[in-house]
C-alpha cells in the first residue's frame, strides 16, 4: 500500500526572528529562541516545515499560502507592523482564507490584547480582577473614588512585560502622572492603571478547548531580599544578573489542594470567557488570606522548552515534542479533521 504523505505544515514567524543566512531555520541553533524550537519539534515529529516570515505586508502571506496551501498553520507571530495589538490581524486573514491554524483566533486575541476589555468581561462574569481605570492619551486623568494606592501602571496593549518597570508600582497621584504621560509618549496608547494586589504571583498553563486541563501551576518567587521588585518586571522576566541580584527564581507552586480547585474553576472560566483556545496561560495573585485575582489573560503564550507552559507539561511527563504534537492535534480537531486520517509518517527528508 503506498504511504500516506505526512502533514504539510507552514510556520508563521515574525519576520525580525528570522537569520537571513537560515531563513527555514535548518542549521542555526539560538539558545532560547522559541521558533527554532518548534520547528524542530515538527520536524523531528516527521512534519514536512516550511516558514513563512510576516513583515508588514500581507501580500506575500496571502501569495504563498495560495500557491502552496499547507495542510496547517503553526501560528507563532505576535506582532504585525510593529504592533502587538494587530497580531489578531493575522489570524483574521487565516481564518478568512479558511486556513487551520494553532492558537486562539481573532475574537480571542482581540478580547485578551486589551487589557481594560478583558477585565471587564471577567469582572461581568464574576471572575475578580483588581480594581482600574483607562488613561487616553490627551485624556485628563481622574481617579476613581473607589481605587487606593499604591497602584501598577502598564501600556493598554504590549505584554511579556514591556514597560513593566519597578516605576510601574506608583505611591502618589504625582507617580501616577509621571507614568502614565511615559506610556503616552513612549508606547502612543492608553495606560491601564490597577489596585496593587500583595501576595504570591502564580502562572496557571491550560491546555484544551472543550476540555480543558490546568498544568502544575508555576509560581515566581521574589525573594526575601528587602526592597526589591514586587512586580513581574521585565527584568525580573528576562534578565538573568538581575534575577540574581535579587533572588528571583521561577519554579513550581506549592498550593494547597482547595485553592488548587479553586485557580481551575476561576482559570477555566476566563480561558472559555476570553475565547482562548488550545493552550493558554493565566497570571493570578493569591493574597494571604487565598483569595485569587486574574491579573492577565495570555493568548498563545511562549512555549519554548524553557517557558512555562514547556515545564509544566513536562512536570505532568508530557515531553516536548509530545506536547507540540498535542496542540497540533487540537487545532485539527477543532477544524473537524479526524486525527486517525492524518497519522504521521517519519521521514528524514522533511525539510
Amino acid at each position: 500500500m503506498p504511504v500516506k504523505p505526512a502533514l504539510s505544515i507552514t510556520v508563521l514567524v515574525d519576520d525580525t526572528t528570522v537569520d537571513a543566512s537560515d531563513p527555514q531555520f535548518i542549521h542555526s541553533n539560538p539558545e532560547g529562541k522559541t521558533e527554532y524550537a518548534v520547528i524542530r519539534a515538527l520536524r523531528a515529529l516527521g512534519y514536512p516545515v516550511y516558514v513563512l516570515p510576516v513583515d508588514d505586508s500581507v501580500d506575500p502571506i496571502v501569495k504563498q499560502l495560495h500557491e502552496n496551501p499547507p495542510g496547517l498553520i503553526f501560528n507563532l507571530t505576535e506582532t504585525f507592523r510593529s504592533q502587538r495589538k494587530f497580531d489578531r490581524n493575522i489570524a483574521a486573514l487565516l481564518e478568512l482564507m479558511q486556513i487551520p491554524f494553532t492558537g486562539t483566533g481573532s475574537a480571542g486575541l482581540m478580547l485578551c490584547r486589551d487589557k481594560s476589555l478583558s477585565k471587564n468581561l471577567l469582572r461581568a462574569n464574576d471572575i475578580p480582577v483588581p480594581a482600574f481605570f483607562t488613561i487616553d492619551p490627551g485624556k485628563p486623568l481622574i481617579i476613581p473614588g473607589c481605587l487606593s494606592f499604591p497602584l501598577v501602571v502598564k501600556p493598554l496593549y504590549e505584554d511579556g512585560s514591556d514597560g513593566i518597570s519597578n516605576g510601574s508600582f506608583v505611591k502618589s497621584e504625582e507617580e501616577l502622572r509621571e507614568r502614565v504621560a511615559m506610556i503616552h509618549e513612549h508606547f502612543r496608547e492608553p495606560a491601564i492603571a490597577e489596585e496593587y494586589i500583595e501576595g504570591r504571583e502564580l502562572y496557571i498553563g491550560l491546555v484544551g478547548n472543550s476540555n480543558v486541563r490546568m498544568l502544575p501551576v508555576r509560581e515566581l518567587h521574589f525573594g526575601a531580599t528587602e526592597g526589591g521588585p514586587v512586580l513581574a518586571t521585565f527584568k525580573v522576566k528576562w534578565d538573568r544578573e538581575y534575577q540574581k541580584k535579587w533572588n528571583i527564581s521561577f519554579g513550581f507552586g506549592q498550593i494547597d489542594e482547595s485553592i488548587e480547585k479553586q485557580l481551575d474553576q476561576i482559570c477555566c472560566r476566563a480561558y472559555h470567557v476570553l475565547q482562548m483556545v488550545d493552550y493558554g496561560r493565566i497570571d493570578v495573585r493569591l493574597t494571604n488570606d487565598n483569595k485569587i485575582y486574574v491579573l492577565e489573560a495570555n493568548p498563545n503564550p511562549g512555549i519554548g522548552p524553557d517557558d512555562e507552559i514547556a515545564k509544566a507539561a513536562r512536570k505532568t511527563g508530557i515531553p516536548y515534542e509530545d506536547l507540540i504534537q498535542e496542540l497540533l492535534d487540537l487545532a485539527l480537531d477543532r477544524n473537524g479533521r479526524a486525527k486517525k486520517s492524518l497519522k504521521v509518517t517519519r521521514s528524514a527528508n522533511a525539510c
